[in-house]
């Protein structure tokens, strides 16, 4: 079985990678490298399959119809789609670039698919097209209401995935993934900063007064809930979380103290377009796909800094 990642390079593109590898599968990752991170990171992320016969990578970018069609069309099985422009900041600095990514990107990927034995396609969605929160937990049917163009984007995204599976019969699953984090993630996320800066000592500055709260959803649990996409779904929307929540200042405290850290915590200006509140309701996710988080906050915390100390010391 042959599997087209999009984005397969970047976080949580490269964990679903690793994951099909194991089991076997013939994975294509295709990946722009853009420079919004450090593009050697990404580099690093897949280095250990680059000798793995199964393994092939494309460097591309999804708005390329011609390559998008041309790979879509190499007899490939499914899906995983995550090549976006990610960050709520980003999208408020550079709205345009994170349209023409978001929303024109997956346009060009069912495109490809229409005309294609491609069997199903998993969308990675955001809880950010939820956007002002009118109760805690959010369940699918809360309303959708964006509050930055990164959110926009990505329900943008979500209704071309349902007008395609309604018109032309693809098999497609959005899954709206809620903070994560683990292995590899990006650098710009708020536990991998917190985390370096309690390790080297330095002052953790957060956004507000902390008082915002955050879904944290592990990375292996994620890919797992894509692998049970792959097997279970069909024209739906998921949530995909912990189930739980907890505010920043907590969570930079509990950082500090799993790290042994000296880091002070200090307040600035709050983010305009982030959310303040997100807390998951995994239920349809659970009953419909068999998705059961596995991994808490403080085992993934606690795995997460063990293994960043290891790297910043070996």
């Amino acid at each position: 079985m042959k599997i087209l990642i999009t984005g397969g390079a970047g976080f949580i593109g490269s964990h679903i990678c690793e994951r099909l590898l194991k089991k076997d599968y013939e994975v294509v990752c295709l990946d722009s490298f853009d420079s919004y991170y450090d593009p050697n990171l990404k580099w690093n992320n897949i280095r250990p399959f680059l000798n793995n016969k199964k393994f092939r990578l494309v460097k591309g970018n999804i708005l390329n119809r011609k390559l998008v069609r041309e790979l879509v069309k190499q007899d490939v099985d499914y899906v995983f789609h995550y090549a976006a422009q990610a960050g709520v900041r980003a999208s408020v600095e550079n709205p345009v670039k994170t349209h023409k990514a978001n929303s024109e990107g997956i346009l060009n990927i069912l495109q490809a698919c229409v005309s294609s034995q491609v069997k199903g396609i998993i969308n990675a969605s955001s809880s950010s097209v939820y956007g002002k929160i009118h109760y805690l937990p959010l369940d699918e049917k809360h309303s959708t209401m964006p509050i930055s163009p990164y959110g926009v984007s990505k329900l943008s995204a979500e209704h071309y995935c349902r007008v395609f599976h309604e018109i032309y019969g693809l098999s497609i699953i959005s899954l709206r993934l809620f903070t994560v984090y683990g292995a590899k993630m990006r650098p710009d996320l708020a536990i991998s900063i917190f985390t370096h800066k309690a390790l080297n000592n330095e002052a953790i500055e957060i956004f507000g007064d902390g008082s915002k709260t955050r879904d944290f959803t592990y990375v292996d649990d994620v890919v797992s809930a894509n692998m049970l996409a792959m097997e279970n779904g069909c024209g739906k929307v998921y949530n995909i979380g912990s189930g739980a929540r907890i505010n920043i200042e907590t969570l930079a405290r509990r950082i500090i103290e799993i790290a042994g850290s000296k880091s002070e915590i200090v307040h600035t200006f709050p983010i305009k377009g982030d959310a303040e509140d997100t807390k998951a309701d995994i239920r349809k996710a659970a009953e419909e796909l068999g998705y059961k988080p596995q991994v808490d906050l403080n085992q993934g915390l606690q795995q997460y800094i063990e293994r960043e100390k290891s790297l910043c010391y070996q």
